[in-house]
């Protein structure tokens, strides 16, 4: 009992536990649904390799001194946004987006690792700040560090992760200190944006709900103009936005209003997969057993819709397990980062929290149907080198915070 206590006070096994439980669920399910497909037969084999490694940094990370952390923040930004631009120039193109770089035999997706490097950037600006950083040169510098990385890889262009970044960003502000007034002027564009993709009467809605916002903050004509119309030209702007969109991303977003428009081309994987967690019922079809999964129903399945393949041959059982991971895993990163007294230390530990809930959120929603195929990973389970070392990583971070949080009490 007395080792077990002192085991957690230096590392927190509500983090660790539940992350390793993912990737084991993970790797089952990649052998699934790679078990009939000779051409992705390796994926397995790498997936596993790319674990073990990820588990070993995860431990490097876990035992570098504590001050370490605060140093590397403008390095890895910097680092990070020298790989987008390098993956511009020379990246290689899968699934329509130049999104890969190749070093050696080594491929990996500079956009995963860049999240580590705005988390830590903007942690260490709002940190540095001691006065109040709710003035606009303060705020702007914040968003040029969250952003800078949203076009460059909207150039790619890759929409799902832009919008993690975006995700990340907003959360780090919120936590950070910035005022509701802010965080509305922030925020406002994208939900105007989003309101838009359902025709002009939700377009003239949410800028009736921008309005009646600015009456209720009650800020002076000038700055309510201004935010009105920028609001305005964000609707006019997502024209733009997504004409610079692939022909197959576009569909995608077509599909997410209406699945059934397309059900053989871009709304296939959609319907697919709904049919293939609501074929699992309570307890599966039983491993390897699945239909949609070993008779290849869902192209390419151990990557964005994995979590299907747990839905039809674990069942109802099985999907809640994995969300109740989930959940135990977020619960505790935002029990940490309330609870840090430093608050460099807590904004990453929000960093990571909502790179992992963005993940979640719209992968899940993807494979129910409520958010569009926009090509996120599920977190630790779906296949992929970067994103998995990504992870752990993170993981690494938080648990090296947790291991030294005394030294700032």
């Amino acid at each position: 009992m007395q080792i077990s206590y002192k085991l957690q006070d230096k590392f927190d096994l509500a983090i660790f536990i539940p992350s390793v439980l993912l990737i084991i669920l993970g790797l089952v399910a990649i052998f699934s649904a790679t078990y009939n497909q000779p051409f992705a037969s390796g994926n397995f084999q790498k997936q596993l390799f790319s674990a073990v490694v990820s588990l070993i940094i995860l431990f490097i990370i876990y035992f570098l001194p504590s001050n370490s952390l605060k140093g590397i923040a403008l390095p890895a930004y910097l680092l990070s946004i020298f790989f987008l631009v390098l993956v511009l120039a020379m990246g290689r193109s899968v699934y329509g987006a130049k999104s890969w770089l190749n070093i050696g035999p080594l491929g990996f997706q500079p956009s995963e690792f860049a999240k580590i490097g705005v988390i830590f950037l903007m942690s260490r600006w709002l940190t540095d700040k001691k006065e109040d950083i709710n003035n606009i040169k303060d705020i702007g510098i914040a968003l040029v560090i969250g952003f800078l990385p949203v076009v460059l890889i909207l150039l790619e262009p890759d929409l799902g992760t832009a919008i993690v970044f975006v995700i990340i960003t907003i959360s780090i502000l919120f936590w950070g200190g910035i005022s509701l007034f802010a965080i509305f002027v922030v925020l406002s564009p994208g939900i105007v944006v989003f309101a838009s993709l359902f025709g002009t009467v939700s377009f003239i809605v949410s800028l009736i709900f921008v309005f009646a916002c600015l009456i209720f903050f009650k800020r002076d004509m000038f700055n309510s103009v201004t935010i009105f119309i920028m609001n305005l030209a964000s609707g006019f702007f997502f024209d733009y936005i997504y004409k610079i969109l692939k022909p197959h991303q576009q569909k995608r977003l077509e599909t997410f209003l209406n699945p059934n428009a397309d059900p053989l081309g871009a709304g296939y994987n959609a319907l697919q997969a709904k049919v293939a967690i609501g074929s699992g019922g309570i307890f599966g079809k039983g491993y390897l057993q699945g239909n949609q999964t070993q008779l290849r129903f869902i192209p390419e399945q151990w990557t964005d819709f994995i979590y299907c393949v747990i839905g039809e041959e674990f069942g109802f059982i099985g999907s809640v397990f994995v969300i109740a991971l989930f959940l135990i895993l977020f619960l505790r990163l935002l029990k940490l980062a309330s609870i840090a007294k430093d608050k460099y230390h807590a904004l990453i530990i929000i960093g990571a929290l909502s790179m992992f809930f963005a993940h979640f959120a719209i992968n899940i929603g993807m494979n129910v149907g409520v958010t569009p195929v926009i090509g996120l990973p599920l977190p630790f389970l779906s296949y992929g080198g970067s994103s998995l070392m990504t992870n752990m990583i993170l993981i690494g971070i938080v648990l090296n915070i947790y291991r030294n949080r005394k030294m700032h009490t």
